[in-house]
């Protein structure tokens, strides 16, 4: 028998068994291939969509609802457990409307829940606790939700991210919801901190066209409008900052002045009240009023005492600052230009300082929000060659 009929390849038998194969694995693929694709009378409203149905959850007792959000807003304080309140505002719009009632601002319940909540006011107690961690070779930093990483370890909550861009006239920091996502075009574009060409004067620029109520909002941060696909080129300037000069080349720290163009002076005031912007898309009233106020805030940092004993400059961070840096400071508010008392001086809004190799350590609070905070953080990381 010849070798070609034990395999099967040219007799008759061989070849019929070969296409009654070939024809089942045809008909296998298009049986699964159809399974896929639509008849031609396919009609969609008269299927039941696998979504979950929602009706049930917009059918709950107001009262049930309430007693709902209110023990998962008490009961998720820390994140990342914190999420399920931002899970239950994506539930339906009666959840969220719940949601507005129960959750307060920063400023109000010292916790960060939305997006926003980086753009509003810190609280006006005790400040609220990050660190900021460097990539020297990736040229980005990232700010954490936390008192240092060896306390929150994986479960730190990432807040903003900034990678500085060098250019011909000075530099960018670009600021970022992404760790990785600096884009202009992206919505996780949060604003920018750009500096002069000798880093002696920087601006704050939020990625927010000026606030009109009448203009609708698709943002994160519920403020920025997207049109046909074109982002808005108009950008607010927030903070102006200022490094003094150092002519004479003395040793010492670093001299700072913040403008806080969209804080009025009268915000550190008992009474006072700082821009808010809007959890939800529909609180405008606050936030537009406010905005209107004259007479900036300014604030400037605090100066150190010469230690005789250590023989250096020194600063009380309580216990939250353990390596000496230049970089280190503490913003306070400017008695003489806000008509407050010399005794608000000691009232440190920001405090910036290092806890070891790429690590700082950064605590903010009423008027300050984590935007501005961090941002004013970012121009102390920038080369000031006529500032030392």
């Amino acid at each position: 028998m010849p070798f070609k009929c034990l395999v099967g390849g040219d007799t008759e038998e061989g070849i019929t068994e070969n296409k009654l194969r070939n024809r089942t694995q045809k008909k296998n693929m298009l049986s699964r291939g159809r399974s896929h694709i639509a008849p031609v009378n396919y009609d969609s409203s008269t299927l039941t969509p696998p979504l979950i149905n929602t009706g049930g959850w917009e059918n709950l007792p107001p009262e049930l609802l309430l007693d709902i959000i209110n023990r998962v807003e008490a009961g998720k304080t820390t994140w990342p457990s914190r999420r399920d309140v931002v899970a239950c505002a994506a539930v339906c719009r009666l959840w969220r409307l719940t949601i507005k009632q129960v959750v307060k601002t920063p400023e109000q319940c010292g916790l960060l829940t939305f997006p926003v909540s980086l753009k509003q006011p810190g609280p006006r107690g005790e400040p609220i606790q990050c660190f900021i961690r460097r990539d020297r070779a990736a040229s980005t930093y990232r700010l954490y939700l936390g008192l240092s990483p060896a306390l929150a370890g994986d479960a730190s909550k990432l807040l903003l991210a900034a990678r500085k861009v060098r250019k011909a006239t000075g530099t960018d920091f670009l600021i970022s919801l992404a760790a990785n996502e600096f884009s202009r075009a992206s919505n996780t574009y949060v604003g920018v901190l750009s500096s002069n060409f000798l880093g002696t004067k920087f601006v704050i620029y939020d990625d927010q066209p000026p606030f009109d109520p009448l203009i609708p909002s698709n943002s994160k941060f519920g403020i920025k409008t997207v049109t046909c696909g074109v982002l808005p080129t108009v950008k607010s300037k927030v903070v102006n900052i200022s490094y003094e000069l150092n002519f004479l080349r003395t040793k010492g720290p670093r001299r700072m002045r913040c403008t806080m163009n969209t804080i009025p002076s009268s915000a550190v005031q008992t009474d006072g009240t700082a821009p808010t912007p809007p959890t939800f898309t529909d609180e405008f009233s606050h936030f537009f009023a406010a905005s209107n106020r004259k007479e900036a805030l300014v604030l400037k940092n605090k100066a150190p005492r010469w230690h005789e004993q250590l023989q250096c400059w020194c600063l009380n961070f309580k216990g939250r600052v353990t390596v000496a840096s230049v970089k280190n400071f503490q913003l306070a508010v400017d008695p003489p230009l806000n008509d407050q008392s010399t005794g608000q001086q000691d009232d440190v809004v920001l405090q910036f300082g290092k806890i070891g190799k790429d690590i700082f350590t950064m605590d903010y609070r009423y008027p300050l929000s984590t935007f501005q905070a961090f941002a004013i953080c970012l121009s102390s990381f920038d080369t000031k060659p006529a500032c030392e």
